[in-house]
């Protein structure tokens, strides 16, 4: 017995072992959580940036003094995923935006929401999924604050809508002087149209008035269609069907003849997922895995083609409208971004302008053997208000996801074929979106955005001290 226990004892003791020595390798390769400190850096953790000090103001009143008695720069924050800069500068007040995070108003017989802007799309799920209801507009991810995506203007996978702006009643913002204003349609309009989509460089947006919908059920429905063929199948089968809640399409980097359709369908069918939101905190181990797979092992982006998408999409399936909405971006993480890292980029064109953007966007990824993982094709209606619409008509939207080294060499080589992309979308009278890495020239800014001149002229005039700073505005700004 006591021979027994002398082994059960050993063999629990290097089992011990081994656990810490795993957790320690572990941590060392994915870091420890991040805290407040004077660095601050994006999700793509390209962008490490030496700020002053970095403060979470919890209240109105505290944003308001920090912005009337700094006289330095001040650079805003949230969930952290703009990937080029956009949420600091060196030598900054930085505001961490994300203890900033109440609902203030909410009333679902008007189906209207206000919070604060350091709120997580996810906690207001939380908070109305309970009455039926669901976010109108938000992106595919719902870990991101409010604040954030006002301020890059965001869009989703929602059919009939486009930028996040159609669903904003009404949004109330600091001013340089420490002012507080409220802005909508129709008070302080060039505010509310300058401000959404404007990147923080116009005041702090610190609460939105939101409009919700239902939450209804959903039926995924996936099929393949030839690419040259996909601008005819969404517009007899899509955009006009008002059933059609969620739908994009994925270009396939080992074989870019088809596209894989993907529609949620509004249904009463039973539902065949039955948990109302995507369970917090969950593991995300295999996607990561799976994706790790995609990018580095030779052929698995044919393996995800032929054999993982056809299991994930072959069966019909039917969830919640909010569990759709409520996916958590960590399961597109890696488990380090020290040496390699996971980059989004964006393009859009008209939607008569499809089948000759596409296949120059795809001859500059061939001929840089750009290391992609997926091409997601989503649509938006028309943006005529905002300064910095994106959408200056009805868009198709590319959504590039791809894999880059981290040293200076790889940036250099992301650069050339970013401004190459950059080219093609404007020669097809569209642009690209501000939330990236900050390689277009500032000739092609202000081809992309032609408005920004009259958002320059309002800047100068809300913020003539230039306080409201970040990468983005340091790069492309003149006043």
């Amino acid at each position: 017995m006591k021979i027994l226990k002398r082994i059960l004892f050993t063999i629990l003791s290097l089992l011990a072992i081994v656990i810490i020595t795993l957790t320690i390798i572990f941590f060392s390769v994915t870091g420890t959580p991040e805290t407040v400190t004077d660095k601050v850096n994006d999700i793509s953790q390209l962008n490490s940036i030496s700020v002053d000090r970095v403060v979470q103001p919890t209240s109105v009143s505290e944003i308001i003094d920090l912005v009337k008695n700094n006289a330095g720069p001040i650079s805003i924050g949230g969930a952290r995923h703009s990937m080029g800069g956009q949420i600091g500068t060196e030598g900054s007040l930085h505001l961490d935006m994300r203890k900033f995070d109440s609902v203030t108003y909410y009333n679902r017989e008007e189906r209207l929401i206000t919070v604060q802007t350091g709120i997580t799309w996810r906690k207001i799920q939380e908070k109305i999924d309970g009455d039926n209801l669901s976010v109108r507009i938000m992106q595919s991810y719902a870990d991101f604050t409010v604040g954030g995506s006002l301020s890059v203007n965001v869009h989703g996978r929602y059919i009939g809508e486009g930028p996040i702006i159609f669903s904003v009643k009404s949004i109330r913002v600091v001013l340089a002087d420490g002012s507080l204003v409220d802005a909508s349609r129709d008070l302080n309009q060039e505010i509310f149209f300058g401000c959404i989509g404007g990147y923080g460089g116009l005041g702090v947006i610190v609460e939105a008035t939101l409009s919700l919908t239902d939450n209804c059920k959903v039926k995924q429905q996936s099929e393949l269609v030839d690419l040259n063929d996909y601008p005819e199948y969404f517009f007899k089968n899509i955009r006009n069907d008002t059933s059609v809640i969620f739908h994009n399409a994925d270009i396939y980097p080992d074989d870019d003849g088809q596209v894989r359709a993907t529609s949620y369908i509004r249904t009463g069918d039973p539902v065949t997922i039955s948990e109302r939101l995507v369970p917090a905190g969950k593991s995300y181990r295999v996607e990561q895995f799976a994706m790790w797979i995609v990018s580095e092992v030779p052929g698995g982006k044919t393996i995800r083609r032929k054999w993982a998408d056809p299991i994930v999409f072959g069966k019909p399936s039917v969830r919640y409208r909010n569990y759709e909405a409520s996916a958590d971006a960590h399961e597109l993480e890696p488990v380090s971004r020290k040496n390699s890292t996971y980059v989004l980029q964006e393009y859009f064109v008209p939607v008569d302008e499809f089948k000759s953007f596409v296949p120059e966007m795809l001859s500059i990824f061939h001929k840089n053997d750009v290391n992609l993982i997926n091409i997601s094709i989503r649509h938006a209606r028309q943006d005529t208000s905002t300064l910095m619409s994106w959408a200056k008509t009805e868009v198709f939207a590319f959504v590039v996801y791809y894999k880059q080294g981290t040293t200076d060499d790889d940036k250099n080589k992301v650069g050339e074929w970013t401004r190459q992309l950059v080219d093609a979308a404007v020669a097809h009278h569209g642009s690209y979106y501000l939330p990236y890495q900050l390689h277009a020239t500032e000739e092609q800014f202000h081809k992309a955005y032609p408005n920004a001149t009259k958002f320059f002229e309002l800047k100068k005039k809300l913020d003539p001290a230039n306080k409201f700073r970040n990468k983005l505005w340091d790069r492309y700004l003149t006043l």
